[in-house]
């Protein structure tokens, strides 16, 4: 690689060793190795498809909760973030409602078929502070939300939350930070280090060497989950944010893919 810094995209699950759907281990460790995002590009740059900042009167896009997958995330044994109609208010507003029910401090999660997750700050005064194109911005909620549905984002992440106050100054003081001065890569990170502080959402904020702490766990059913295993919080939130975009019946389909060919594999193996 040299002195020249590669661009890496994402693997697909046929391309990266996983554990069964199920979550049985067939080896006592299990090899569940997620993705690293080392050199990737910001997500958040794919996520308007073509939209401008302009649109501020734009229809609402289109967003099927059903088609949502319902995630946790663990840091060794303890749970750090859970998406679940069972413990979060999974209902979505519009911009409009969504202003009216956020308070000071709170985060906003936008969301819309197809597209990554939004997410920003509530600093009052129906404003909001969040990463958009490689760039910290002040907008306000209705237009940073581009047409897509939101709702109030508190209780996913299970970290102790920093005082209102305290959550809207990181927020602000990092208005008009834009491209090598950012150090979040999406506007997820830089959302959640506003409210929590930890220096894990930051780029680099952990050494991805050893074993990997943190485990993704996608519930594709009431019975049957899937786990991917990640060295940094950092990576684990890029994955959980493309599974966010493609929907849960895509990834489904990617994890079918993957094990159709891992068979067809193992059966060529045992032929020979």
């Amino acid at each position: 690689m040299g002195n020249q810094v590669e661009k890496l995209t994402h693997l697909s699950y046929a391309e990266v060793p996983t554990a069964d759907p199920n979550g049985v281990d067939s080896e006592e460790d299990g090899p569940r190795i997620g993705v690293s995002y080392i050199f990737s590009n910001d997500d958040d740059d794919l996520e308007d498809n073509g939209g401008t900042d302009n649109d501020k009167n734009q229809e609402e896009k289109q967003y099927d909760k059903r088609n949502e997958l319902e995630c946790a995330v663990y840091y060794r044994d303890e749970c750090v973030y859970e998406k679940g109609t069972k413990n979060v208010d999974m209902g979505t507003y519009s911009p409009e409602n969504l202003s009216n029910k956020c308070k000071p401090g709170d985060l906003v999660e936008f969301v819309a078929t197809g597209q990554y997750p939004h997410w920003a700050v509530c600093v009052g005064d129906f404003q909001v502070v969040h990463l958009h194109r490689a760039e910290i911005r002040n907008s306000f909620l209705t237009d940073a939300s581009q047409g897509r549905r939101g709702r109030v984002a508190n209780d996913l992440y299970k970290f102790k939350p920093l005082n209102p106050d305290v959550v809207i100054q990181n927020a602000m003081e990092q208005v008009g930070a834009k491209d090598r001065e950012l150090s979040w890569r999406n506007s997820e990170c830089f959302a959640a280090w506003c409210r929590f502080g930890k220096r894990e959402f930051k780029i680099g904020g952990e050494i991805r060497i050893g074993k990997q702490p943190y485990r993704l766990k996608l519930q594709l059913s009431e019975k049957r989950h899937h786990i991917l295993e990640f060295q940094s919080l950092e990576d684990l939130i890029m994955e959980k944010r493309r599974n966010d975009q493609i929907g849960r019946a895509a990834v489904i389909q990617e994890l079918a893919n993957h094990l159709n060919c891992v068979e067809e594999m193992s059966n060529e193996h045992s032929g020979n």
